[in-house]
């Protein structure tokens, strides 16, 4: 597996790149004297003013047809943007369709630049103290009433009074005031990340507020709500599946930043609770189009396939050059019996990475050793001058680890013998404080040792077997505890686990976002991304770093040193990753001939091919 297609724990990676939380830093330099058509972090943007389309699109793709997509997990809710209920994240997330549209579009072969959308322009004063977006006159919702500034300063005070509570972490202190029809105006707090201008941009939903004048915001519905995207959710059915219908008269539909793109008539979102029915499904032609995370499932149970042998469904892997993020056991420190550094360190030392990567993953994935793994971000060697100017102040307050060669995670020779790692981890649980007694390791108040890992799926049963097995050669006794979708997610809200298997990723320029995963404020709030129950005054003080880092030079500093704390401080063990998107597809569909470099683009700039269609359904019929 290369990620975990889980609606709970996959979601706070990608959605914090798209319509929930599309984030970035802005240079402490910029100064835009007169407004702009975009917004980028670091350097010029590459897109000019009077840029038609992005180069990752076919410009002239044909609009109409349909595509099938999957999603694991379960819905009871479409409201995307509260805290209540089982959401349909995969729609934003993971797929990357728009519901509802932003201030600004994200442009996904650039690390950090994004061009008018509902806004025109962009305009950010001198002080950096505000940002003003002119609208555009033709924004409208789907039911044709108009975009105003009053409907954008309803959505963001509508967040940060009822919204979830990753949005209204991500938009605090933000106030804006409509100075006319058109044009609303930001003002940004004292002491603000230098990313809220990019930030307000690109992830602050577009709500109206006549509709909910109407309609009660913070409650959970299966009504689809009143948007202004390309797609508007309809024939929804409660944990099973969900229509999107293009809107035929979107009225964005032909500006730069969505030519090419948006082409599906009907895209049809079927879910699934188990892993292995998405397969018989897919081959079954009940959906077209999967990204594939299991290497087994990649490796060896496609080419039996008979549609796969006939060439009815094309397999394509396509290079990922975006962080691979932090996938990883998660355990939770608000528990004591993870308090003690060095009994982390012997649950690592536990875990044979290597032999699960043959036996099990065929070798197809790499270790993960950094919380920005697959970019520059990550530690790398010893500490940079920047990186120590940061770090000293908390020495002796963090492991001395942190100051030498950058994280490696404890490795194997492949073969299953561990015995090595194993004694390390025995003197390590020692010196803990945890001693064998009669085959159980008991502390001082004579407790056994004891973990549950939850889940909802079970095939990933199969890397746990072994891992369990070593926990047992040292008196640990693990389990897994195996729940249903809707249990699992209200689990992870409350932090009722003692480990979990989770996957963060950040985005090519991280800013404010980070503060979700590790942040100390936001440890106990139900919800947060803290899985781990991060409370660290170093991790807080350079997650201030990254966030206002004045340049991409200090923000490397700054996450390479993050990077240290966090992995040192062995806050979860790291698995495994790969810079690559595994897909398949029935062949009835054209795509661009280049992707961006930082999204499979899939199926957001993908086409239905009538020719290929008609030309598979006779195949198919003929059984050639």
């Amino acid at each position: 597996m290369r990620n975990i297609a889980d609606p709970a724990i996959r979601l706070m990676g990608r959605l914090l790149a798209v319509a929930i939380l599309g984030i970035s830093v802005l240079a402490a330099g910029a100064v835009m004297a007169e407004p702009r058509h975009g917004l980028s972090v670091y350097g010029d943007l590459k897109y000019g003013p009077d840029f038609t389309h992005f180069d990752w699109v076919n410009p002239d793709a044909p609009r109409g047809g349909k595509v099938g997509l999957y999603a694991l997990g379960t819905f009871d809710n479409v409201n995307l943007y509260i805290l209540g209920g089982r959401r349909p994240t995969s729609i934003e997330s993971f797929y990357r369709i728009r519901i509802f549209d932003t201030l600004m579009a994200r442009a996904w072969d650039e690390p950090d630049s994004y061009y008018g959308l509902v806004a025109e322009s962009a305009d950010l004063a001198e002080d950096q103290k505000t940002v003003t977006f002119r609208l555009r006159a033709a924004a409208q919702f789907h039911d044709g009433s108009p975009i105003r500034a009053d409907d954008v300063v309803f959505s963001l005070e509508t967040i940060l009074a009822e919204g979830h509570p990753i949005l209204r972490n991500v938009f605090r202190g933000i106030a804006a005031r409509a100075d006319g029809p058109l044009t609303v105006t930001f003002t940004l707090p004292d002491g603000a990340p230098r990313n809220l201008p990019v930030q307000i941009a690109g992830s602050l939903p577009i709500l109206s507020k006549t509709y909910y004048s109407g309609v009660e915001f913070k409650k959970t519905t299966l009504t689809p709500p009143l948007a202004s995207g390309p797609y508007r959710m309809t024939d929804v059915k409660q944990g099973r599946s969900m229509v999107l219908e293009r809107v035929a008269d979107y009225w964005a539909a032909d500006l730069p930043v969505n030519r090419g793109l948006w082409n599906f008539d009907r895209i049809k979102i079927e879910w699934f609770t188990d892993r292995g029915a998405t397969m018989l499904a897919f081959v079954a032609d009940e959906y077209d189009f999967r990204e594939e995370f299991t290497s087994k499932t990649w490796a060896k149970e496609y080419d039996d396939k008979r549609p796969v042998e006939k060439g009815w469904i094309k397999r394509l892997t396509l290079p990922d050059h975006s962080p691979s993020g932090a996938q990883g056991f998660y355990f939770n420190l608000r528990r004591d019996k993870f308090a003690d550094l060095r009994v982390r360190q012997a649950l690592d030392l536990a875990f044979d990475y290597e032999w699960t990567n043959q036996n099990i993953f065929y070798g197809a994935y790499l270790r993960a050793n950094s919380i920005f793994e697959n970019s520059d971000l990550k530690a790398d060697g010893a500490p940079s001058a920047a990186e120590l100017e940061l770090l000293e102040p908390f020495r002796g307050q963090v492991p001395d680890g942190v100051f030498g060669p950058a994280f490696k995670s404890p490795r194997s020779d492949g073969k299953g013998g561990i015995r090595g790692n194993l004694r390390r981890a025995a003197r390590l649980l020692k010196q803990a404080g945890w001693s064998v007694k009669d085959g159980k390791l008991l502390n001082g108040a004579g407790e056994h040792l004891t973990l549950e890992y939850l889940m909802y799926q079970p095939g990933f049963e199969r890397i746990l077997a072994p891992f369990i097995n070593n926990l047992k050669r040292l008196g640990i006794a693990a389990t897994i505890r195996l729940v249903d979708p809707a249990q699992y997610q209200e689990r992870l809200k409350n932090f009722d686990f003692d480990v979990i298997t989770a996957r963060f990723v950040g985005l090519e320029t991280p800013g404010a976002e980070v503060r979700n995963f590790w942040h100390s404020t936001v440890a106990d709030q139900p919800g947060s991304y803290n899985y781990p129950g991060v409370k660290d005054k170093a991790v807080d003080a350079l997650l201030t770093a990254i966030t206002r880092a004045p340049d991409r030079a200090a923000l490397k500093a700054a996450t390479s040193a993050l990077d240290r704390v966090i992995m040192h401080n062995r806050y979860m063990i790291l698995q495994w990753y790969k810079a690559e998107h595994n897909l398949a597809f029935w062949d009835r569909f054209g795509r661009p001939d280049t992707k961006p470099a930082y999204d499979r683009a899939a199926p957001m700039s993908w086409w239905y091919d009538a020719a290929k269609a008609t030309a598979l359904a006779e195949k198919v019929k003929k059984g050639e």
